[in-house]
């Protein structure tokens, strides 16, 4: 298990101790959700377990139009009519695949899809099999796991897990990663260089990371902002011939750069009366403007 967990770190940006936890649950046979904000490496997490392992990641969006049909499969109705219902002419939906290819079924924002499908997966979690009609039973390979994920910051659109459903799920808080993690995922994944790279990365961070502490904003940026933030930052340098972080172009083309990529991905609070950009704009300010000011000598 050691030796896993430093294979599969590897694939990660810090994240140690929630790899490991997440780890131990899978290892010990246990379903879990992970309960956290987008780009907090849950996928990535994941992708790294199951390649180790060697099975397959099945992915299912939890919406309103995720059905028990949808999830558990169905029978083709061309062949039914043409023939009966057998099993021959059963088509597996995810949760079926994963249990018989013995993968993970990833189920993003868990709670947004309806009660009656989520309470298709209690049997496949408690007994490992589940029966389909004119199908028979249908048992899990050992390695088959249900992993949920969900967003704690938006109530928007999602229903509340029932008792049942929790009681077979470990649960697994993930936050935001450090400064530091996120400089380091945004350098791995931007390829960004040189001394005009290694700022854009330093100020996209701490720009991205501002949003999830403005009064005004219900959830900010994940890290996803900050990738997107140091590329589109980069082109519009070569477009305007910046080179240098010292040129006084410079802060201007980080807003731009801004406004494109987190004006969008910011959620400002129902009570706000302000918009994305003078939201943007305030935190550009604070970074660039008042905290340089407060620095200065006298």
């Amino acid at each position: 298990m050691a030796a896993t967990r430093t294979r599969i770190a590897a694939h990660l940006v810090g994240r140690g101790r929630e790899l490991e936890l997440t780890l131990a649950a899978v290892a010990a046979g246990r379903d879990i959700v992970l309960e956290g904000p987008p780009g907090t490496s849950k996928t990535t997490m994941l992708k790294a377990i199951t390649a180790e392992w060697g099975i397959p990641l099945l992915f299912v969006e939890g919406n309103a139009d995720l059905t028990p049909s949808k999830l558990v499969g169905h029978h083709n109705p061309a062949r039914v009519l043409r023939e009966d219902y057998s099993a021959d002419n059963f088509v597996a939906g995810p949760l079926v695949e994963a249990m018989q290819s013995g993968g993970f079924l990833y189920i993003e924002e868990f709670n947004r899809a309806p009660e009656d499908t989520l309470n298709t997966l209690l049997t496949a979690m408690a007994d490992r099999s589940i029966a389909v009609p004119r199908v028979g039973s249908i048992a899990a390979l050992d390695t088959f796991r249900v992993i949920a994920s969900m967003n704690p910051y938006d109530n928007l659109g999602t229903t509340r897990l029932s008792t049942s459903v929790h009681d077979r799920l470990n649960r697994l808080a993930i936050g935001y990663q450090d400064d530091d993690a996120e400089r380091g995922i945004v350098s791995l994944r931007t390829g960004a260089q040189g001394p005009l790279g290694e700022v854009l990365i330093g100020d996209a961070v701490a720009l991205t990371r501002a949003t999830r502490d403005h009064p005004d904003i219900r959830q900010g940026s994940s890290v996803r902002g900050a990738i997107d933030c140091v590329l589109v930052a980069g082109r519009l340098a070569e477009l305007r011939g910046i080179e240098d972080p010292g040129d006084p172009r410079y802060r201007e083309m980080v807003y731009d750069a801004m406004v494109v990529t987190l004006s969008g991905r910011i959620h400002l609070d129902e009570s706000a009366e302000t918009t994305p950009e003078r939201v943007l704009r305030e935190i550009w300010e604070d970074h660039f403007v008042l905290s340089p000011a407060a620095a200065a000598p006298g």
